[in-house]
């Protein structure tokens, strides 16, 4: 095959990425197997794109307010997973969730609620931005995970995403995080990857180090395909906020456990679910991707259980407390988050914010998510947060042992 066609075809296949970033063939990472301390955790991010209903997730059932202003929300008290007495009375999770539910009973699972940042946007990818940058006055170029990566040494293996599209979260000033590609593009035989995995003469590195992953997805085409088969098969490839499409989540979820399985050196994951931008009908199609997402990350937690991996799931915003009327829910603020995993301390972590004292019909955030990464920078990746958060260093007690 000739350079001019190999790169067109690396460019239309979405393998070849911008920005300084790395595309990685999983052999890439399984070559560092055993590089790296037994005792560094690990963390995995799971961003939830569209906007997931915070108020539909964790349900105040008990709060006559929700009752007045989702009349068509309401579940069957017997359809409801109860979070129990105390703090949590009057609290449930959606019924799509009874993997996590049963995390939350054995103690696994931490709810931090009303999570936002000041002057929230409800606009997609400014919000997105916020979160990702961690920069709520004014967004940078930079992601919090790739200033972490910066002060880390830079090494793209260290910090993953098996999106199709590298996130902004895991761009650094001076280094980038890796994608590394999870699924094989339509009509490519593992002849086709060996071929154009050869070096080409008059290409640029950055050509021959996309292609190369091409000749490292066929020699380990058994260690993909395993994960991808055991998907459902009417999962859908979600949209992220770059455009592209992602693998389903059960799959991204397999091969990460792979890596940690493998000892990879890698220290961070992004991985993503689609699909919540729900402004009509809202109910069963959050229900059933909320589904999704318990099967998903159920099937992680137990299957990397004791090996120091700690999971963060958040979505970009909540919605508004008043339906609409469309049996839907518009752009909103505050939201809730979920950390799982090893050294997590389980419960419902945050104060629930009021949904009559509300800031022109959205919640007033009572946790600002830069609280909930520096814990993740400190607890998991074992690094000063001020040195990454621009100087912020307040965390959440209690949650990350």
């Amino acid at each position: 095959m000739d350079t001019v066609t190999r790169r067109r075809f690396l460019i239309a296949s979405g393998v070849t990425v911008a920005a300084g970033a790395t595309t990685l063939g999983l052999r890439d990472l399984l070559d560092t197997a055993g590089d790296r301390d037994p005792a560094a955790k690990t963390l995995v991010l799971v961003t939830l794109y569209g906007g997931n209903d915070g108020l539909n997730t964790v349900i105040p059932y008990g709060d006559p307010a929700l009752a007045a202003a989702r009349p068509d929300f309401a579940y069957g008290e017997g359809e409801l997973l109860d979070l129990g007495e105390g703090a949590g009375a009057g609290e449930a999770l959606n019924p799509g969730l009874p993997g996590l539910h049963k995390l939350f009973g054995e103690g696994r699972l931490a709810i931090v609620r009303g999570v936002g940042y000041p002057k929230p946007s409800r606009s997609h990818f400014q919000s997105m931005d916020i979160w990702q940058t961690a920069q709520p006055d004014r967004p940078g170029t930079t992601g919090w995970l790739g200033r972490w990566l910066d002060g880390a040494g830079g090494d793209p293996r260290l910090a993953i995403s098996f999106e199709p599209v590298l996130p902004p979260l895991l761009a650094g000033a001076r280094s980038a995080g890796a994608t590394v590609p999870g699924k094989l593009p339509s009509g490519v035989t593992p002849e086709l990857l060996t071929r154009m995995g050869a070096p080409a003469a008059g290409e640029s590195a950055a050509q021959a180090r996309a292609a190369a992953c091409f000749g490292d997805l066929a020699r380990v085409r058994d260690l993909v395909s395993a994960p991808l088969e055991s998907a459902d098969d009417d999962s859908e490839a979600p949209a992220t906020a770059t455009g592209g499409a992602a693998p389903p989540l059960d799959q991204q979820l397999a091969l990460v456990a792979r890596c940690i399985e493998a000892g990879v050196a890698t220290r961070v994951y992004s991985v993503s679910l689609g699909g919540f931008d729900l402004h009509a009908d809202g109910k069963d199609a959050q229900k059933s991707l909320l589904a999704k997402l318990d099967k998903a990350l159920s099937a992680f937690a137990a299957r990397v259980a004791g090996k120091g991996v700690v999971t963060a799931v958040y979505s970009e915003f909540g919605r508004r407390v008043e339906a609409n009327a469309s049996d839907g829910t518009d752009h909103g603020t505050a939201s809730n988050v979920f950390l799982l995993g090893d050294g997590v301390t389980g419960g419902l972590h945050g104060e629930r914010p009021s949904l009559t004292d509300l800031d022109d019909g959205d919640l007033k955030f009572t946790t600002d998510f830069r609280n909930v990464y520096a814990t993740l920078l400190r607890d998991v990746l074992t690094t000063d947060p001020g040195q990454v958060l621009d100087g912020w260093s307040t965390h959440l007690d209690g949650v990350l042992t």
